[in-house]
């Protein structure tokens, strides 16, 4: 009975950080001892309530009131945050920080700026509010940046060069030695072993060599990002895609943004990464016929061009011209997805309206994970049917 009555305690003192001060007595008429919480959980609990508290502002000894007005309470309020909870646990309170209480302090100060952990959420909301960063902080807030897409392009660039290069039947490298031919990063990372730290040099045991169909452009991919406030993580994703796509000598990349005026950000994709995302400007509307417009001057071989359009649908422009446009892309040949999100979120929201029209041109309607693209990539090159693709990837899709 003992251990039964310290696994109950155990659990009330989880629902009493969950629900706050104010379930105190409640909860500790379930507890025989009382329902005492421990010195770190006191933190936790102050922590949870600088945000969660909802008590009025007027009657708060609140242990969270003022906190957004002061530096010293905020940076430790960042502090305890990150020690006593996990790194996804992290991510949603921060997010809530600003959201909730308009805590813009954790963004508009460096060295606030410099506690928060990065993250694809946190990037978004720098993204929307970049027009508002002071200039002392831009380069920490480029520094959060960079972090994030350094972190996914870690997660996902190998992953999807491989899928690249595996659908297009040249993952074997040339034997054909040839100095302009040679795969520099390739030949590098299979050859780490090889270092000898007493001459400091990298000495190969194998070099690797393009070959001459891997160095043209054969496939054309398109990524035409909606950058309306809804699809941020989306957005942030996409952009550091379309920049491994761009290293990729086996594609011709275009990358295009787009709210009610088209963004070509296919030169900075091609440079780095984040400046594009500083490029990117999240809000106002949407006109997606526009940019798909923009988009097929891009189209000069349809069946070997594939075109990613990753929005949630909710069209401010000419819908039905969009459709048609749609329906000649396919009709031509062109591999054409519309990803719904393009994030870990979950199900996104979308107009279910439209995704219907565009599905029933053959063109599925879904949300992937970041971490399944490759595999998306890899199908839609090989020429896999995509809704069959579309079903056993998707996080959601039209039936």
């Amino acid at each position: 009975m003992t251990n039964e009555k310290a696994i109950d305690d155990a659990q009330l003192r989880r629902w009493r950080l969950i629900l706050g001060k104010d379930s105190q007595d409640q909860l500790s008429d379930y507890s025989s001892g009382g329902l005492a919480l421990s010195a770190d959980q006191l933190l936790m609990d102050e922590a949870l309530a600088a945000i969660y508290d909802e008590t009025d502002a007027e009657q708060s000894s609140s242990r969270g009131a003022g906190l957004e007005k002061s530096a010293p309470r905020l940076a430790k309020w960042l502090g305890d945050v990150r020690t006593y909870f996990t790194e996804d646990v992290v991510t949603v309170i921060q997010q809530d920080a600003i959201e909730r209480k308009g805590m813009t302090q954790l963004l508009f100060e460096p060295e606030m700026l410099k506690n928060v952990q990065p993250n694809v959420q946190l990037v978004g909301t720098l993204m929307a509010l970049k027009g508002q960063i002071p200039e002392r902080t831009k380069e920490t807030a480029r520094m959060v940046v960079r972090a994030v897409v350094d972190k996914i392009k870690l997660s996902l660039e190998q992953k999807i060069r491989q899928a690249v290069l595996g659908a297009l039947n040249r993952n074997e490298h040339s034997p054909i030695p040839h100095v302009n031919s040679i795969d520099w990063k390739w030949t590098i990372g299979r050859n780490l072993k090889n270092y000898n730290a007493e001459l400091g040099l990298l000495i190969p045991e194998r070099v690797y060599f393009y070959s001459r169909a891997q160095r043209t452009n054969n496939w054309t991919v398109i990524v035409d990002m909606d950058q309306s406030g809804s699809m941020a993580e989306s957005v942030v994703y996409g952009a550091v895609v379309g920049s491994i796509f761009a290293s990729l000598p086996a594609l011709k990349t275009h990358v295009v943004a787009f709210d009610t005026e088209v963004v070509d950000l296919t030169e900075q994709c091609g440079d780095d990464p984040v400046d594009m995302l500083f490029g990117v400007q999240l809000g106002g509307g949407t006109d997606i016929n526009q940019s798909v417009a923009y988009c097929q001057q891009f189209i000069t071989e349809p069946g070997e061009t594939l075109f990613i359009l990753l929005t949630d649908l909710y069209e401010g422009g000419n819908e039905a011209q969009l459709v048609r446009r749609l329906s000649e892309m396919v009709e031509s040949g062109v591999r054409v997805l519309c990803l719904l999100a393009l994030s870990d979120s979950g199900i996104p929201s979308y107009d279910e309206g439209l995704a219907k029209k565009l599905a029933s041109l053959g063109i599925p309607c879904f949300g992937c994970t970041p971490q399944k693209l490759p595999e998306l990539v890899e199908g839609a090159l090989r020429g896999t049917d995509l809704q069959s693709l579309a079903t056993r990837i998707k996080t959601a899709t039209l039936t």
